[in-house]
């Protein structure tokens, strides 16, 4: 088994999540008590959210950058970055280490294309809603058409994911916004709506959407265990 890096905290919330579906993953493919083999960086999310707001990419770069050493130091032959947004900052990683990324973007535009969509709605914060970092590898590397929010649906789900997911509380309220956000995408013509914060999974369920939904936290944890587990099962 590969040993897997994890650079979380972002929030730890989901974090939790990351934690819980490896380790069931390769437990489900191994049998028994086994579960992944796993080294982790868990961030403070509080300064880097105040680096995300002034737009400070490049000091949040040398940190997740010092990260993904700790963590290539530490053992680990393939990394994960517990987030979307903080994909923005992947070639910083790369740069850094020896090691492999899995990216989550790969990840997930993998499951929407085995689906046979080949239009998506996208719902994150306003960075990767907005920057071209992860619609554009969609769109370029995958050949998805992506669709974003208009506002003011856009601000709904960037300030709920900030103000609310992120500090672990979960609303009703913001359920049924995120659910009339998702209706408007699927009126524009998006044939499934990837739910591309690794928080907006505690908030929106498959019964949520008129339209399929893919958690990009699962998916890159089911990506995670598959890269872990390569090796041991073809041996």
């Amino acid at each position: 088994m590969r040993t897997l890096g994890l650079i979380g905290g972002m929030t730890w919330h989901s974090t939790v999540d990351y934690y819980r579906l490896i380790n069931t993953g390769v437990q489900e493919k191994l049998g028994g008590s086994h579960s992944a083999d796993l080294v982790m960086v868990s961030v403070d999310f509080g300064p880097i959210e105040d680096m995300q707001g002034r737009g400070d990419w490049e000091a949040m770069g040398r940190l997740m950058a010092g990260a993904a050493r700790t963590l290539e130091s530490a053992g680990a032959e393939g990394l994960i970055i517990c987030a979307n947004t903080m994909h923005r900052l992947a070639d910083d990683v790369l740069a850094a280490v020896r090691i492999p990324l899995i990216h989550i973007a790969d990840a997930t535009a993998g499951a929407v294309t085995k689906k046979g969509l080949a239009t998506v709605g996208l719902l994150g914060t306003r960075y990767t809603m907005e920057l071209d970092f992860y619609r554009g590898r969609l769109e370029k590397a995958h050949g998805l058409k992506v669709i974003i929010p208009e506002e003011p649906g856009r601000t709904a789900v960037h300030d709920i994911i900030y103000k609310e997911l992120a500090q672990g509380i979960v609303r009703e309220e913001s359920r049924r916004a995120y659910a009339a956000v998702i209706r408007e995408l699927e009126r524009r013509g998006a044939q499934g709506v990837i739910l591309g914060c690794t928080e907006i999974p505690l908030l929106i369920k498959a019964a949520d959407s008129p339209i399929p939904v893919f958690d990009t936290t699962a998916l890159h944890a089911a990506a995670a265990v598959e890269f872990a587990l390569c090796c041991s099962l073809s041996s």
